[in-house]
């Protein structure tokens, strides 16, 4: 699949279900991992594994605002 890397959130989608999918821990993790993976980002990718709990509030804060994954995800 050829995903887009400069999409906003999670793979484009709206404000309103990205913050939905934000709000689920489950989803915002995962999503957050694959994510930061496909911006080849992978310090971010596994550090979102280990620090889950950190990456989930700070995910949830940035999709919030600005609509998009901030913290080591390009």
């Amino acid at each position: 699949m050829d995903h887009n890397v400069n999409e906003k959130g999670y793979f484009g989608m709206a404000w309103i279900l990205n913050l939905i999918m934000a709000i689920i821990p489950v989803t915002n993790i995962i999503l957050g991992i694959v994510i930061r993976a496909m911006r080849r980002n992978y310090l971010g990718a596994v550090l979102n594994l280990i620090l889950a709990p950190i990456f989930y509030v700070i995910d949830l804060i940035t999709i919030l605002f600005t609509n998009d994954l901030k913290l080591l995800a390009r």
